[in-house]
């Protein structure tokens, strides 16, 4: 199924946090946050100003973003947990 988010909408897959610390502590599952980055799967046209022009997103499918424990909305699709949300709900693009 493929998903085609609407308007300034994005669909965001969550990355998975280490579960090991760096001296070799492994973290249980009940002991972890959210994690707060994930990638972009698919993302909307953009918003309409106030002339009714479309405004582009300023982030693109693939890239990593940074977003709030709480945003978006959860969803499934064919098994994966994804997350439709606003781009104003991003914070920041990770750069490599």
């Amino acid at each position: 199924m493929n998903l085609r988010p609407l308007h300034d909408r994005v669909i965001v897959k969550r990355l998975e946090n280490e579960t090991k610390t760096a001296s070799g502590i492994v973290i249980p599952d009940n002991a972890t946050e959210k994690p707060d980055q994930g990638e972009v799967l698919a993302v909307g046209p953009g918003k309409k100003n106030d002339k009714g022009e479309v405004i582009a997103l300023n982030v693109k499918v693939g890239d990593r973003v940074l977003f709030g424990k709480y945003s978006g909305q959860s969803v499934k699709v064919n098994g994966d947990e994804l997350l439709v949300m606003k781009e104003d709900d991003l914070f920041a693009v990770v750069e490599k």
